[in-house]
């Protein structure tokens, strides 16, 4: 029988080429390989945003959407919202009850957002208390592999504390979840920080043709090529980082690279190459979405499919949980 694997995403909104390069493409080649549970995990999108949830459902299905264009196939893989599996509150509510303080409070996630979130309230139980959700979340299909990137791992490791917490006190009920180590290209976005909706720097899998190529168009490239003629180095233009990731012609990159260095070409030169080879990924996967986009009543089938489905294995857990810790059975 295939392992099991769970990952979820927040929803924010429409996704960028950073989701895409970082989960995405791991996540469509895992349904080859794995039992996949793939969850939205609205809950969480509150711990941050709780006094303005107006976007959250169109932002659920600008996600739902991005999956299913990228490949996400509802025949393949469990696709579900967190919200419409009521367990996932009930799990939490029992992890919470044996989760130390001292956990969550050395959170690095947890102390870093405090320190540079500064324009909203992050003073409540669920913001602190988020990796217990969390756990619930992976803990609650017996997850046996969850993706992460190369420096994310010491995330995971609260879900498989809380795991041996919860069976040493109640028995054996959650194996420890184990990361599947996938690597972390740099993506950056236009401004070349890292690509974020926050920033205001992210190229989106559902931007049009035009909107990508102005994004592209205008991109940073590296500082040192002020004019046309001034030779640049690929490895300091974010631009060359993104082409690392979507162009796989490697006697393309070898000229673009010496155009640059020689001042052979110019950065348009090198925005119109990367701009082909990114509409030769994004074309099929726009398609795609937009057949889903015309058809909402596909799209609440997916949802409605997948979480009877994770609500079928939910059930059972916490049918096990119920019984391990010694309440009377429903």
């Amino acid at each position: 029988m295939a392992k099991r694997v769970f990952s979820g995403m927040r929803p924010t909104g429409r996704l960028h080429l950073g989701h895409l390069a970082g989960a995405l493409f791991n996540w469509v080649r895992f349904q080859d390989e794995y039992d996949c549970y793939y969850c939205i995990v609205d809950w969480h999108a509150m711990m941050s945003d709780y006094s303005d949830t107006s976007s959250i459902r169109s932002n659920c299905r600008e996600v739902l959407l991005d999956w299913l264009g990228v490949g996400l196939d509802p025949d393949r893989s469990t696709i579900f919202l967190q919200s419409h599996v009521p367990q996932h509150a009930e799990l939490h509510l029992a992890l919470s009850m044996i989760a130390p303080l001292g956990w969550l409070e050395r959170c690095p996630t947890y102390k870093d957002q405090i320190l540079n979130i500064q324009n909203k309230d992050l003073s409540t139980y669920a913001f602190l208390g988020y990796p217990v959700l969390m756990a619930a979340d992976i803990l609650l299909y017996k997850g046996e592999l969850v993706p992460v990137g190369e420096d994310q791992s010491a995330h995971l490791e609260i879900s498989r504390e809380m795991a041996r917490r919860f069976n040493n006190f109640f028995g054996e009920v959650f194996p420890e979840p184990q990361t599947i180590l996938t690597k972390t290209p740099k993506v950056p976005g236009t401004d070349g920080r890292k690509m974020s909706k926050s920033y205001g720097n992210s190229i989106n899998i559902a931007d049009s043709p035009e909107e990508i190529w102005e994004k592209l168009r205008t991109m940073m490239t590296d500082p040192a090529r002020e004019r046309r003629k001034d030779p640049g180095d690929p490895e300091k233009c974010p631009v060359w980082d993104i082409h690392k990731v979507f162009n796989n012609d490697m006697e393309e990159r070898d000229r673009l690279s010496e155009g640059c260095r020689t001042a052979g070409i110019g950065c348009i030169d090198c925005k119109k190459a990367l701009y082909s080879h990114l509409m030769g990924y994004l074309e099929p996967i726009q398609a795609r979405r937009k057949s889903f986009e015309s058809s909402e009543e596909d799209v609440i089938e997916v949802l409605r499919k997948g979480a009877k489905k994770a609500e079928g294995v939910a059930a059972e857990t916490i049918s096990e949980v119920i019984r391990a810790i010694g309440f009377i059975p429903r």
